[in-house]
């Protein structure tokens, strides 16, 4: 250890232990979501106050939240980078942060999925990284803030966290944006959204996602300065994290990043870097 293999991951949580293990998103702190006291370890590592829900992952969230025919839609994109807030059934109120309603997702990740099919109980699992800080998407990322085990599938292939859509209420809404964009939401469902609700979701803070160092967004970064430049969308989701972590490293006390093109995922780029440019 720390790096170990998927049966020694599934030996791990067996036992109530933390695994950090690979999404396609992001890596996440995963723990048994029906066993409370492993999944208390995950706040506590992280930092994360007892209020804000997790995401349940899944090899099939069906038995853990209340599906209807909006949310069968939307499962047509599993495995896959969107999660669902539906009304709950059957976990500890820890994972909900004692709401009514649970995040549930089954994750796009080959790896992850093979560790869910050995496990006869769901994973909840945040972003591996501490509460309000860059997110991790590699194993080394992972390690550079906590000494735990951590299932290495490499880097993540999306790079920014899933979409988030609220399905609990009687107009769906997206409460964070992610790879799978709200033009291709509304096409599943068949119907428009909802302005974002109050329903809490992880990762939608006015302040996240931050580095040490201070943000600053612009549409031009000036010549020779440490910035993140703007490129493709959805190889900027992959490099965002990589690159504010490794700008940070040196101690700067500005980070310029690029406004990237509003396209598909470039909303959740752009989402993310306005909160990692906004101080608390």
């Amino acid at each position: 250890m720390p790096i170990v293999d998927v049966e020694t991951a599934a030996a791990l949580l067996r036992r109530g232990e933390v695994v950090a293990i690979p999404t396609e998103t992001v890596y996440g702190l995963a723990a048994n979501a029906l066993d409370e006291a492993a999944v208390r370890r995950v706040f506590a590592l992280k930092g994360r106050p007892a209020s804000h829900p997790l995401i349940l992952h899944a090899r099939d969230p069906r038995p853990w939240a209340r599906f209807d025919a909006r949310a069968e839609k939307l499962a047509a994109y599993w495995p896959g980078p969107i999660t669902l807030v539906l009304p709950r059934r059957g976990v500890p109120d820890v994972v909900t942060g004692g709401r009514d309603t649970l995040a549930v997702r089954v994750p796009g990740h080959p790896v992850a999925l093979d560790l869910l099919h050995r496990l006869d109980f769901p994973l909840a699992a945040p972003s591996a990284n501490r509460f309000g800080q860059v997110s991790p998407t590699t194993a080394a990322h992972v390690l550079a803030s906590f000494d735990i085990p951590v299932l290495d599938g490499g880097p993540c292939a999306v790079g920014v966290e899933s979409t988030i859509v609220d399905l609990s209420r009687p107009s769906p809404s997206i409460l964070r944006a992610g790879a799978i964009d709200a033009d291709a939401v509304c096409l599943a469902l068949g119907e428009e959204l909802a302005p974002a609700s109050d329903t809490p979701a992880p990762g939608t803070l006015p302040t996240h996602y931050a580095p040490r160092a201070r943000v600053v967004l612009v549409d031009d970064a000036p010549a020779g300065s440490l910035a993140i430049r703007r490129r493709p969308p959805a190889e900027y989701a992959r490099a965002l994290y990589a690159e504010l972590r490794a700008l940070d490293a040196l101690a700067p006390d500005v980070i310029y990043a690029e406004r990237c093109d509003p396209l598909g995922i470039g909303v959740a780029v752009n989402d993310r870097l306005e909160r990692a440019a906004r101080r608390a």
